[in-house]
């Protein structure tokens, strides 16, 4: 597993600046955490996705791919940020 915390630069008010990325072995999302510009949060896997949120149906690539296009700033964090933002999201209604 690697855990990723992606900053999405733009001025959409209604998109998530920040996602909390669990990826799997295979490249595949497992988890996923949206923060919002106003502090909400949501979470996603895969039982439980909405119209707002929900997992890639594609693997993501690496990392360095993100980080190479100018409207995202990706790092790699520890399993533990993770699930700290994992624990503090409601799921989508």
């Amino acid at each position: 597993m690697e855990y990723w915390k992606v900053d999405w630069l733009h001025d959409f008010q209604s998109e998530p600046t920040r996602i909390y990325d669990e990826i799997g072995d295979d490249g595949y999302e497992v988890r996923k955490v949206y923060r919002y510009r106003d502090g909400r949060k949501v979470r996603a896997d895969e039982l439980h996705e909405s119209d707002e949120i929900g997992l890639g149906t594609v693997p993501v690539g690496p990392i360095e791919d993100v980080v190479a296009q100018p409207e995202f700033d990706a790092v790699i964090i520890t399993r533990q940020e993770f699930e700290a933002e994992w624990q503090s999201a409601p799921w989508p209604t």
